[in-house]
């Protein structure tokens, strides 16, 4: 009996111990799977974090570097972003769409933006939150509207309006505009918001009305644009800069227009780069504060050359046709002294025959560098006082250390050098006619 009951407890033992061992081993092993599924996910994630870096890395950007200056009347050190600078798009998420006729297109997220094909009566509308950002990247796309604009920004932060690398972007407006409820859409590109303009490839714009048009501030930082208007080409309510570009207008009215009308301490050009061939029945460049060039190269053909109520030429080829003024310092702004001032660069002007002044200041002239090189019956014309402290004067064909002015009132401080100088200098003042 005892060895019975020995066997029966060694065989439930032996169970026991196989049923632990099972046991053991299915552990093991789910152990085993569980451990090989972490590291799957965890070499799943480390794969997904290395394409990502790789997409980011893909993206190579290319920077245009503003010359700006500080010491200016506008101190541009902060003017542009690098994003502004960005001539090409983070495509990577980019959302694209293909233009079709009739078939209006409605932006209403931050993000990338592609557009590519022909179409007409197509308006690209831009509505985010007023801290978003919007990039519209133009891959040769062509827009033919016949009321309204191309692209029509209703709000955000700031739009940018890229041209892709050897696209030919061509958008234009053939009619009347027609208004949008209380707002008066008369422009190609025409934005409520900051607006800013850059790429490597082209853009035609063709307008019964005004080119581009921002309510707000519009930049241009890279890319060649052709604009042919029937007002402005370029128009801004608060300002207008331009750090780089190949920019040509052909316009009716103004080449560049900035003017608020609620305000007139607003509304200044800035330009430290880029080229421009401007033809304009009015202002090449007409700014209602500081019209200040930096740098560039500027060739103006218009009735007057630069406008506004300070002028400052401190860099830059500026090669000026006019029929009216080359320069001209005006009273649009009671937030300037009326100034035109010379500090650098190389100034050409050309003027035609009658009434015309090369350089008309209803306030002070100002000569302390640069070289200023003239061809007019009137060389100068200024209210104020002028100043020689510097630089080279040219006037038909003659090195000359004189200030002349066309018409009484330039004052005594109308003597070179300004206050201090030697009366003898004196050329506008009292009596200084017909130089």
């Amino acid at each position: 009996m005892f060895k019975k009951l020995l066997g029966l407890s060694l065989a439930l033992m032996m169970i026991l111990i196989l049923a632990a061992c099972s046991a053991s081993g299915e552990t093991e092993e789910t152990t085993a799977e569980t451990t090989a599924a972490t590291q799957a996910v965890q070499e799943t994630e480390t794969v997904q974090a290395e394409t990502k870096a790789q997409t980011n890395s893909d993206f190579n950007a290319v920077i245009t570097t503003a010359n700006v200056t500080s010491t200016g009347v506008i101190d541009a050190t902060d003017l542009f972003t690098e994003r502004d600078l960005t001539q090409n798009a983070d495509l990577s998420g980019a959302q694209s769409y293909t233009v079709k006729d009739n078939e209006n297109i409605s932006i209403t997220q931050e993000g990338v933006y592609i557009l590519t094909g022909s179409a007409n009566n197509v308006t690209v509308s831009v509505e985010v939150e007023d801290n978003e950002k919007v990039q519209i990247v133009l891959d040769n796309v062509s827009i033919t509207n016949s009321s309204s604009p191309a692209i029509y920004v209703k709000n955000a932060d700031k739009v940018f309006i890229t041209t892709a690398e050897n696209s030919e972007n061509t958008l234009s407006v053939t009619g009347t505009f027609t208004a949008d409820g209380d707002t008066n859409t008369d422009a190609v590109i025409f934005s409520k918001d900051d607006l800013v303009l850059n790429g490597l490839g082209k853009l035609t714009i063709s307008s019964t009305d005004n080119g581009i048009s921002s309510k707000d501030d519009l930049k241009i930082t890279g890319g060649t644009l052709s604009i042919t208007s029937s007002s402005d080409a370029l128009e801004a309510n608060d300002s207008i800069a331009v750090a780089d570009g190949s920019i040509t207008i052909n316009s009716k009215k103004d080449g560049l227009h900035a003017e608020n009308d609620d305000d007139n301490s607003k509304g200044y050009i800035y330009i430290c780069g880029g080229t421009f061939n401007i033809n304009a029945s009015s202002d090449g460049v007409q700014a209602t504060t500081v019209a200040q060039i930096d740098g560039g190269e500027l060739n103006i053909t218009a009735s007057e050359g630069i406008e506004g109520t300070y002028v400052q030429i401190n860099g830059g080829a500026i090669n000026i046709s006019a029929s009216d003024d080359g320069i001209n310092g005006s009273n649009k702004s009671n937030a300037y002294t009326v100034t035109v001032e010379f500090n650098g660069g190389y100034t050409t002007i050309d003027m035609g025959q009658g009434d015309t002044d090369a350089v008309d200041s209803n306030g002070n002239l100002y000569i302390n560098g640069g070289t200023l090189d003239i061809t007019a019956q009137s060389p100068f014309d200024y209210d104020g006082q002028a100043q020689h402290n510097g630089g080279t004067i040219i006037v038909n064909g003659t090195e000359t250390d004189e200030i002349t002015n066309q018409f009484m009132g330039g004052g005594m401080g109308g003597m070179q050098g300004g206050p201090g100088g030697n009366m003898g200098g004196m050329q506008g003042g009292m009596g200084g006619f017909g130089h």
